[in-house]
């Protein structure tokens, strides 16, 4: 598609003016706001655990814990789906409001909201609830602040002026990572653990008034305006976007060729870095954040820069070769900040590596997320204890009714013990018991129980850290504007909203559950980065073969 006709006069170079500035800074404040909203929750999981779940039985506990952490996410595509539909009939500008009214609320209520000693069952209950409420707002409201800035923009600029809104996720993770820094080195972390961690909820509503002020100055978008006055608008836009087959084929191949594998770099390169120093290197909790956080604020003007120059290259070949460069360096990278950040597990790891000796029949998948799960068995729990510790192991056959032992490099073998027929309590003591006979040993080995704060090489952290968020600013800079540029006018908001979220709500963030299930079960402290790597590839292959360059398009055509 050309973009002007021979002989036609040449459009003027449109030159960012006070109504671009105010479109771009009202639709990035917002989404900021509404990502910062969103990765409270997941910064602050372990506090909120212990404030609304202990109460409960086991299993009701363990329910809720789930179905907290992943209904954010879960959700997600839903409300694409529905606030899409609003979009699409209602206008962007209007949607994005409802959008962003419903996750400060929501934000706000969590903050709040008294704990389980206080109202018993009532409060997990209303946690999952506002949880839910987050994820289906956000749901609506990255698309359409995503598409209100592109039906802005000049052709030509809509890479640039998209990469603003692209900008906020990381922004508005590290606002909260700052905040909640900030309130704990202010109040104390007793304090903070107590009531302390409301604060960050509660300052949401001063940065939802100030969005949504900003916000109401604007108007809606020429594309919108101009489609409502030609009587184009779509009466059934859920209709045509997904059960009409040219459509519908469209938003497969945006997921599958997309969004799949730039979610799977993203969240690795900004969630699963962050957990595994956090769980799997035992670094710090607030020496992560604040490495990660100078990290993220150094890569951040890279979203700017691909998105500049995706409008003279294209977004497709960025966003593939971000996807391709992460899935070969993950490994090398990740086993680089291995020896960056805990430089004893490391030479431990290489020189008195952990063997356990099991019968396979008596060992389980070592996955349980939120703690509850008894695991008795012998192998299971030798398993168990290694795992939690982050310790890499390699698992070994052993004749059928042998109890597990583990050994550690030729300094020790230390056997399991049998859980099996135990009382609840009399097995807790048990291993108790067992496991600081086993961390005494690994210990003598030279395993740490924790990373030492002044061994860490902060700069080498930093630095690997800025690579993974390098990779991120590729994939996910030109990303609006690519999806944005798929599809029609009518039920643009509708469909570029789902693969998006699809992409980013489930390959992405599930990737951190995922990836430790992964871990677990075979003691690889690598080998959860296969699920990026294998995505992220998949995508490359089927985005070179499917995906159509959209950077000419007429928006309004």
């Amino acid at each position: 598609m050309t973009d002007s006709a021979i002989g036609a006069p040449v459009e003027p170079e449109h030159t960012v003016d006070n109504k671009d500035r105010l479109v771009i800074l009202a639709s990035s404040v917002g989404t900021v706001i509404e990502w910062y909203d969103f990765y409270l929750y997941g910064s602050l999981a372990a506090i909120i655990t212990a404030q609304f779940f202990s109460g409960v039985n086991e299993t009701t506990g363990y329910i809720f814990a789930l179905m907290a952490f992943a209904a954010g996410f879960a959700v997600r595509p839903f409300g694409a789906v529905f606030f899409g539909r609003m979009g699409d009939l209602w206008g962007r500008k209007n949607t994005f409001l409802v959008t962003m009214l419903l996750m400060g609320i929501s934000t706000f209520v969590v903050g709040l909201l008294p704990s389980y000693a206080a109202i018993g069952i009532a409060a997990p209950i209303i946690l999952v609830a506002m949880r839910l409420i987050q994820g289906l707002a956000l749901g609506g409201e990255y698309g359409g602040a995503a598409t209100y800035v592109a039906e802005h923009a000049p052709r030509g600029k809509r890479g640039y002026y998209t990469s603003f809104i692209q900008i906020t996720a990381t922004a508005g993770l590290v606002l909260s990572l700052l905040v909640i820094l900030g309130v704990r080195l202010a109040v104390g972390e007793e304090a903070f653990v107590e009531w302390g961690w409301r604060i960050p909820f509660l300052v949401s509503i001063l940065l939802l008034g100030v969005s949504l002020w900003i916000r109401l100055m604007l108007a809606e978008s020429p594309s919108f305006k101009r489609m409502k006055a030609e009587g184009k608008g779509s009466p059934t836009p859920l209709k045509d976007s997904f059960m009409k087959w040219p459509n519908l084929k469209l938003v497969i191949i945006a997921l599958v060729g997309l969004t799949a594998g730039q979610a799977v770099v993203w969240y690795t390169g900004q969630f699963y870095a962050l957990f595994f120093l956090e769980r799997v290197m035992k670094v710090d909790a607030t020496l992560v954040y604040i490495l990660l956080a100078i990290a993220l604020i150094a890569a951040s003007p890279f979203f700017i820069f691909w998105g500049w120059l995706s409008d003279k290259v294209g977004r497709k070949p960025i966003i593939l070769a971000g996807c391709l460069i992460a899935a070969v360096t993950y490994m090398p990278l990740f086993q680089a900040l291995t020896n960056a950040a805990n430089p004893a597990l490391a030479e431990a790891t290489a020189s008195q590596p952990v063997i356990i000796y099991a019968d396979p029949a008596d060992c389980n998948v070592q996955f349980d997320p939120v703690g509850k799960t008894v695991f008795n068995q012998s192998c299971d729990v030798a398993k168990s204890y290694v795992a939690k510790a982050g310790i890499n192991y390699t698992n070994v056959a052993a004749p059928a009714g042998t109890v597990a032992e583990v050994r550690i490099g030729d300094s020790a073998v230390i056997p399991s013990f049998r859980g099996e027929a135990m009382a609840p309590a009399a097995f807790a003591e048990a291993r108790k018991t067992w496991e600081a006979g086993l961390g005494s040993a690994l210990a003598t080995a030279g395993y740490p129980a924790s990373a030492d704060s002044d061994q860490v090489n902060k700069p080498m952290v930093v630095i690997i850290l800025f690579i993974l968020g390098f990779y991120v600013t590729m994939v996910y800079g030109p990303i609006a504007a690519a999806l944005v540029e798929m599809f029609p006018t009518n039920i643009r908001y509708t469909s570029m909203s789902l693969p998006y979220h699809i992409g980013n709500g489930w390959f992405g963030g599930f990737l951190p559950t995922t990836a430790f299930a992964m871990v677990a079960a075979t003691g690889n402290i690598f080998y959860g980065l296969w699920y990026p790597i294998l995505v992220a590839l998949a995508t490359v292959v089927l985005g070179v073969l499917l995906v159509k360059e959209g950077k000419d398009v007429d928006l309004n055509a």
